[in-house]
């Protein structure tokens, strides 16, 4: 097998959910300069979620296909994480909206916390044996191997992010969106309504972090109620690597950060003479985050301007 083509292709499965995940992060800090440090939870709802309802589904419809099943546990996941980040900014978030950034961030993570548990609660604490829906059988490419679940992974990022650009650059919500990141006041007077282009920014964000959770749970088989934090900070270091606030450099960050990781994992077992194992393969991230916030703040693609007021 080659090692390093299996490394490339599970980091690019890894990138994608992150990059997913970072759009989320990226897109309501574009339009009002807030972190939202809960949106790993969404994540975790929408993975939770979906292993509930296949559940259900199995018990009442045994003969239905597994493709079915998944896709329509990932519809339902959409539309509760959907419910839940309309809900979160509007309870949570909009009344800090003029508050120091300091009251918004501790927020951010209250709410994050508050997830975790409820989650807890509703859910249990133990890990979720996440069901294998798809075909087993891996695909050959190369030296290396793909299976169905990860090359549906590749296709829903693509389509969803193909969707996304569209959405953003060829619709009225997309110009409402730009224009109130630009500047929410002048839109207002030009009839945008800020906050439901915030409103639907959110909706959006968690959409994607649905789809992520879900496909995150199904590639690695397992779901419980802390799974949304390390892949949401890991988005958020992909976010801020490729450029907080550029959608494209969102995806640029999830991919790369994806793709470091995994090749890491693969090799850091030689590289320290076996001192460190894959499982160390974390560290890779969070060394990503303190070189580019020490060298290039900004981001690949971020501008350098100064703070907003």
């Amino acid at each position: 097998m080659d090692i390093l083509l299996q490394q490339v292709i599970n980091g690019l499965v890894l990138g994608s959910v992150y990059a997913l995940v970072a759009l989320g992060y990226t897109m309501v800090y574009g339009i009002i300069n807030l972190i939202n440090f809960a949106h790993g939870e969404v994540l975790m709802v929408g993975a939770l979620t979906s292993w509930s309802v296949i559940g259900l589904m199995q018990e009442a419809l045994p003969w239905a296909p597994g493709w079915l099943v998944l896709l329509l546990s990932m519809l339902i996941a959409c539309v509760v994480s959907a419910a839940l980040n309309f809900v979160i900014e509007k309870v949570a978030y909009r009344p800090l909206r003029n508050a120091p950034k300091l009251a918004t961030l501790i927020t951010a993570i209250g709410v994050s916390l508050l997830l975790q548990t409820l989650a807890m609660i509703v859910w249990k604490p133990n890990v979720k044996v996440y069901p294998t829906l798809l075909p087993s059988e891996p695909y050959a490419i190369g030296g290396a191997v793909i299976t169905p679940t990860q090359l549906l992974i590749l296709a829903l990022t693509a389509v969803s992010l193909a969707v996304l650009m569209w959405l953003v650059h060829a619709t009225k919500l997309g110009r409402a969106m730009r224009a109130t990141a630009e500047n929410p006041r002048v839109a207002a007077l030009m009839g945008v309504k800020p906050d439901l282009v915030i409103s639907a920014t959110f909706v959006i964000g968690a959409v994607l972090a649905a789809i992520a959770g879900v496909m995150y749970a199904a590639n690695y088989g397992t779901a419980q109620h802390t799974m949304g934090f390390l892949p949401g900070l890991k988005a958020f270091t992909a976010a801020v690597f490729g450029g907080i606030g550029n959608l494209g450099g969102a995806v640029l960050g999830g991919i790369l950060l994806g793709l470091i990781e995994s090749i890491g994992s693969g090799y850091i077992g030689t590289l320290t003479g076996g001192v460190l194992g894959s499982n160390y393969a974390d560290i890779f991230a969070f060394v990503v985050l303190i070189v580019i916030l020490t060298l290039r703040p900004s981001g690949l693609l971020g501008e350098r301007v100064a703070d907003r007021a």
